[in-house]
């Protein structure tokens, strides 16, 4: 997955501000106790971040 798909698909859920804000400051145990952004940054594939995220934040297996 390009990270491109990833913030689009990020902000298709969380709405363009919220999935920043989110990806900012929401702390996940699944990524190893890091943010979305920290995740990323650490060498995580946006797919398996992504996965995290839909999991975490119960995403709608049709927005998957």
């Amino acid at each position: 997955m390009r990270l491109t798909v990833f913030w689009q698909r990020m902000a298709e859920h969380f709405g363009a501000g919220s999935a920043e804000t989110f990806a900012r400051d929401h702390v996940m145990s699944e990524l190893g106790g890091h943010t979305v952004h920290e995740a990323l940054s650490e060498g995580w594939a946006a797919k398996d971040v992504w996965h995290v995220v839909c999991t975490v934040m119960n995403v709608p297996q049709e927005r998957r």
